[in-house]
C-alpha cells in the first residue's frame, strides 16, 4: 500500500497555482501533460489500493458469511467483539469507503 508523505505546503500551494493555469489554458504543454499523468497515476494507485482491500474484506465476508456493509452497521453500534480481526476489518472498511471517496473526486474532476 502506498504511504503518502507530508505536503509541503509551499509545493501545495504550487500546484494550486498551476491548476488554476491550466485550467485557463495558460501552461506549457509539458506541464499539462505531467498534469494529467498525474491524476491518471493517482487514479491507478488508488483503484490497484481499493482492489488489495477489498479482495481482504471478500475474505472477511465469506469467513463469518456477512457483508461488510452489515458488519461495518453492526461494528458502529458496538454490536461486534474487540477481536483483531473486527478492528482490522472495521478499518479496512473505512480505508476502502475513504478511497471510494478519492476516486470519486479524482474521476469528477478527470472529466
Amino acid at each position: 500500500m502506498t504511504v503518502y508523505p507530508t505536503p509541503n505546503i509551499k509545493y501545495a500551494k504550487g500546484v494550486r497555482k498551476l491548476a488554476e493555469l491550466y485550467e485557463k489554458k495558460q501552461v506549457s504543454s509539458l506541464t499539462a501533460q505531467t498534469l494529467n499523468k498525474a491524476v491518471e497515476y493517482e487514479l491507478s494507485q488508488s483503484q490497484m489500493q481499493l482492489a488489495e482491500i477489498e479482495k481482504v474484506l471478500n475474505g472477511y465476508e465469506k469467513q463469518f458469511n456477512l457483508s461488510t456493509t452489515e458488519f461495518y452497521q453492526r461494528y458502529q453500534e458496538g454490536q461486534t467483539d474487540d477481536s483483531v480481526e473486527s478492528v482490522e476489518w472495521a478499518s479496512l472498511a473505512q480505508m476502502a469507503e475513504s478511497i471510494r471517496r478519492r476516486l470519486a473526486f479524482l474521476s469528477e474532476s478527470s472529466e
